[in-house]
C-alpha cells in the first residue's frame, strides 16, 4: 500500500487489480476521492491506495531508469543519470545509500521504493525522473 499524498503525476507504481500486478504510471491523483490514476500497458485505471504497491529501489529498476553504473575500486556502486548520483557502499544492497546533485548531498534518506526516489529527484533537480535517456 502507498501513502497517496507520497504520489506525483509521473510516478512509477505497481498496481493491482483482481491479483494481478502490473507496473505503471501515475497519471493523476485525487485526493477527494482517495484514488490514483494509472496507465498500465493494458489501460488507464483508478485505484485505491490499498491496490497500489511500491516498486523496490534495485539495480534492475535503476538500469530501467536509464542510470549508469560504475563499480568502484573500493566495492560501492555509484549510478548516475545526468549530474544525479546515488551510491551504495554494498552492491544490491539498497539500504544505506546516499544521493546528490550538485551541492545538494543527502546521507540516508528515506528512499527504498522507485517513487520515492522520483521525488527526491524531482526535489533535488527540479525535474521528474523518467525512464528516459538524457
Amino acid at each position: 500500500m502507498i501513502n497517496l499524498n507520497s504520489l506525483k503525476v509521473g510516478d512509477y507504481v505497481i498496481a493491482e487489480y483482481e491479483s494481478t500486478l502490473r507496473e505503471g504510471e501515475v497519471t493523476n491523483v485525487d485526493h477527494d476521492e482517495n484514488k490514483a490514476c494509472v496507465a498500465t500497458d493494458v489501460q488507464e485505471f483508478w485505484y485505491s491506495p490499498a491496490h497500489l504497491h511500491p516498486i523496490p529501489l534495485n539495480d534492475e529498476q535503476l538500469m530501467k531508469l536509464n542510470f549508469e553504473k560504475d563499480v568502484l575500486e573500493s566495492g560501492s556502486v555509484k549510478y548516475k543519470k545526468g549530474a544525479f548520483r546515488l551510491m551504495t557502499k554494498i552492491p544490491n544492497d539498497f539500504t544505506n545509500i546516499e544521493i546528490w546533485y550538485r551541492e545538494d548531498r543527502r546521507q540516508h534518506p528515506d528512499v527504498h521504493s522507485i517513487h520515492q526516489l522520483q521525488n527526491q529527484y524531482l526535489d533535488m533537480t527540479k525535474v521528474h525522473l523518467t525512464r528516459e535517456q538524457i
